[in-house]
């Protein structure tokens, strides 16, 4: 029995690397009974039938998952936001952001188009209201040696807004891995249709799902009550609120809000926030 994991999954067949070889495998029918499939980046034990083939027997506990695009045990996400065309928007930034701490992923805010905006102060700001995470700002979709660096030893995937370039960010990134544009894909309307493998490249020490990522977030997943830890910098702040369970809302002597008052924390992280905990209400009543 062996260990390895998924980089490839195509027709049925998962590609599993183990110690520096790939392994062709099918998954056992076990997992119809459990309605498991196996999935790229998952960690799996296969049974070796050949040199080259062999039978996924057991997937590993996950730390999390994607269904689009479907890939599990993510370390981080790369959120492709643009300056310009369309305009830089905190709060489609702060959704993303949401949604990858939800899942136990790294955001990693990456701002293209920056050639084209100019807009020092704006820029200077986004670093201000995002120095918890890692921000890079692309020129031209230039990817220097320290973003580079981001990859090593981590399983990283791609979401952004729609019309960023975050298919020629990859492309910048990863020369010859020639992804699906978003623009030709909504062109020929045949997204839904196409069959599209999901495959994990090597980059400069780790991986990165060769998908053009994902731009829309549904939370689901979240509830009122655990959206707070979705925005890390409300940690400090919300140690001085009276209440413990305070959801920075409509309670009095909250430290978030005194936060924000005093311009210690950013006004657009709490608007977000405000806006997110409406939705996630609103959802519950409906259902």
């Amino acid at each position: 029995m062996k260990k390895g994991q998924i980089v490839k999954a195509l027709s049925g067949f998962y590609y599993v690397k183990s110690e520096d070889r790939i392994y062709q495998a099918r998954a056992r029918g076990l997992f119809r009974k459990t309605s498991e499939s196996p999935l790229v980046g998952d960690i799996v034990e296969f049974q070796v039938e050949n040199e080259t083939e062999g039978y996924i027997t057991a997937i590993d506990e996950r730390k999390n998952s994607m269904v689009r695009p479907p890939v599990a045990n993510i370390d981080q996400v790369l959120l492709a936001m643009s300056l310009v065309s369309p305009a830089f928007n905190y709060y489609l930034l702060d959704r993303f952001i949401a949604y990858a701490e939800a899942q136990d992923m790294k955001p990693v805010i990456v701002i293209t188009k920056a050639d084209l905006g100019g807009d020092a102060a704006l820029m200077a700001e986004i670093r201000e209201v995002y120095e918890m995470y890692p921000v890079f700002f692309t020129d031209n979709n230039k990817v220097g040696d320290e973003m580079l660096s981001i990859f090593k030893d981590k399983l990283s995937v791609l979401a952004g807004q729609s019309g960023v370039g975050k298919s020629t960010l990859v492309n910048t990134i990863l020369p010859g891995a020639e992804l699906i544009t978003d623009e030709i894909s909504n062109k020929l309307n045949r997204g839904k249709h196409t069959t599209r493998h999901v495959e994990l490249i090597e980059i400069a020490g780790g991986y990165i799902a060769d998908t053009p990522g994902f731009s829309t977030i549904e939370f689901s997943m979240i509830d009122k009550y655990n959206l707070k830890s979705c925005f890390i910098d409300f940690d400090g702040p919300g140690e001085d609120c009276k209440f413990r369970e305070c959801l920075h809302i409509n309670e009095p002597k909250c430290g978030v809000k005194q936060a924000v008052e005093e311009e210690r924390l950013a006004a657009s992280r709490y608007e977000s926030y405000k806006q997110i905990f409406e939705e996630i209400e609103s959802r519950k009543e409906r259902y």
